[in-house]
This record gives structure tokens, sequence and C-alpha cells, in this order.
């Protein structure tokens, strides 16, 4: 009898990891490589999905056309002509390039928002907002230390 329960219980266990196993593979799908280069406040804000001051990034002011890329991988995630001053106090864009980010839903604070990660390294930019530009509707409000400008 002893042996049965062990035997259901391995079983059992065994069911129970096989059904996780597609869980782990989906979220395992972005592999995180952090940038040694990056800073202390980069690194919490990109990789523990903190969030930086509102008005302090320089990217604020920037109004140069080129393309922002992920501080962390160098991936191009938006093209100039699609930042706005949204007022908030980040560098804020109506539209992502296609397949620069994987999205999620985020419960903090108390509210339901969709944040993204950059499709490439997993690292975390921002949330994404319906009340953006008449155009795409859509507010990505992304922290400037994420983002490393490049001019055309």
């Amino acid at each position: 009898m002893e042996f049965r329960k062990r035997k259901f219980i391995k079983i059992l266990g065994a069911s129970f990891l096989a059904l996780l196993l597609p869980i782990k593979v989906i979220f395992a799908a972005t592999k995180k490589v952090i940038n040694p280069n990056l800073s202390k406040e980069q690194k919490n804000i990109m990789f523990n999905e903190g969030t930086e001051r509102p008005f302090t990034s320089d990217l604020l002011k920037e109004k140069r056309k080129g393309f922002y890329h992920c501080a962390n991988c160098g991936n191009k995630l938006f093209a100039s002509t699609s930042k706005f001053d949204s007022g908030t106090g980040w560098p804020s864009f109506s539209e992502a390039l296609p397949g620069a980010f994987k999205t999620k839903i985020d419960n903090s604070f108390g509210m339901v928002r969709v944040e993204y990660h950059c499709a490439k390294c997993g690292a975390h930019h921002g949330h994404v907002f319906n009340d953006g530009p008449k155009e795409s509707g859509k507010r990505f409000c992304n922290n400037g230390l994420c983002l490393i400008f490049k001019p055309n």
C-alpha cells in the first residue's frame, strides 16, 4: 500500500511539473542579459521594473530627427517622428517600431496598466496608455534612462 502511495505522488508531481513547463518556457522566451555598462539606476529601472523621477530626462528636450534605442541592448525602438510632449515628465511616443516590444499586464499600485519590455533583451521601459495623440491613441510613457538617442 505504501509503495502505491509513493508511486502515485511521484506521478502526480511529474504531471504538475509537465503542466508548469510550458509556462516556464513562455516566460523564458526573452532572456534578460544585462549590459555591464549600465548605471545602478538604469539596472534598477530596466530589470527591477523601477521608474525614474519625472522631468529629469534630458531626452524630454530632444527634438532632432533620429531613432531611440534600448540602452541595454541597442535594439531600435522608436522613430523621433512618433515623439510628442505629453506633459507627464517622461519621454512619450505615439507608436513603437514593429516588433520592438513585448507587453504584459501590470497590476501594481492598485491599477491595471500595460507594461512593455524590449523584445530583444527583456528590459523594462515603461507603460503604454490609451490617451495619446489621435492618430494612434497610444502613449508609450518611457523612462528616459532606458533610451539612447541616435540622430540621423
